[in-house]
């Protein structure tokens, strides 16, 4: 078998590449709809697709195609996905609601009381819906689909 690009590791091209895809797409949609080029979306987290889910399902899935289901690094891969999306879709979802509010509750302290804050807003877009969740994971699972010839060859 060959060994892939990044540290020879054919399954972590996998993830990147799904990774880069998700962030691509991300960057893309934001041009289109803004007609502006963002590049912060390249980096930044939350929005659709999931690229942590489809890191971690591209993970899981290269993990099930070189070492199969029952293997103990697919029992590994698949728990920490799961870990990972519920993360993203839960906690990090709820901090980026959190933000939302303490942003507007620091805006009408600010003009209400004259009260100067720090000029920073906190980010809120830090977490993802259940469907840019499933959206990542799916594309995620595609990714490592595809390039099942690459992984095994």
């Amino acid at each position: 078998m060959e060994t892939g690009i990044i540290f020879n590791n054919k399954v972590l091209d996998i993830v990147l590449i799904s990774m880069l895809s998700a962030q691509l797409y991300k960057l893309f949609e934001t041009l289109f709809r803004k007609k502006k080029m963002i590049w912060s979306r390249l980096w930044e987290t939350g929005g659709m697709p999931s690229s942590h889910s489809s890191s971690v399902v591209a993970l899981a899935t290269a993990v099930a195609i070189t070492e199969g289901l029952n293997s103990v690094g697919f029992a590994i891969s698949t728990v920490f996905a799961i870990i990972v999306m519920y993360d993203a879709a839960g906690i990090r979802k709820a901090a980026g609601e959190h933000a939302s509010v303490i942003n507007q509750l620091t805006e009408f302290f600010m003009t209400a009381f004259d009260k100067k804050f720090k000029n920073e807003k906190l980010k809120e877009l830090l977490g993802h819906s259940y469907a840019e969740v499933f959206a990542g994971a799916v594309l995620g699972f595609v990714i490592a689909l595809l390039m099942k010839g690459y992984l095994l060859r």
